[in-house]
């Protein structure tokens, strides 16, 4: 093989400089952020819950809120019931952001770990229009 020596020292070093940011991030992985739940309205309640049990909400969160945007803007209906029975309003800020007020250390420290930029925030930040 005419300069095989050459080629392959070549595929080497590239294969390490190309597997380098893995091989440099071994151990250093960053614990997932702990989620304050301290605020004023959760603290009086009783018994703490969401218009779903915890392990659904971290799981299917964002599917939730695209069906209750579906629903609300698109269909008109303006009521979640849950697997409860319980009602809820499709609303963010009357449902959601009445126990979780605390944006910067709820929402945004969980969308910030995983590196996503959800657009709900949007229509529903200070009254911005949707682009």
């Amino acid at each position: 093989m005419y300069k095989g020596g050459r080629i392959i020292a070549f595929l080497l070093v590239f294969c390490l400089l190309a597997t380098a940011p893995f091989w440099l991030s071994i151990g250093r992985a960053e614990g997932a952020p702990l989620l304050s739940l301290d605020t004023p309205v959760i603290s009086q309640l009783a018994e703490p819950r969401c218009v779903e049990d915890a392990a659904y909400m971290r799981a299917e969160h964002m599917r939730l809120l695209n069906e209750w945007r579906d629903q609300a803007v698109r269909e008109g209906r303006l009521e979640y019931i849950n697997s409860g029975g319980e009602i809820f309003t499709l609303s963010l800020d009357e449902s959601c952001l009445q126990c979780h007020s605390n944006r910067a250390e709820f929402c945004d420290a969980c969308h910030n770990y995983a590196a996503v930029d959800p657009y709900c925030w949007d229509c529903h930040d200070g009254g911005a229009a949707a682009p």
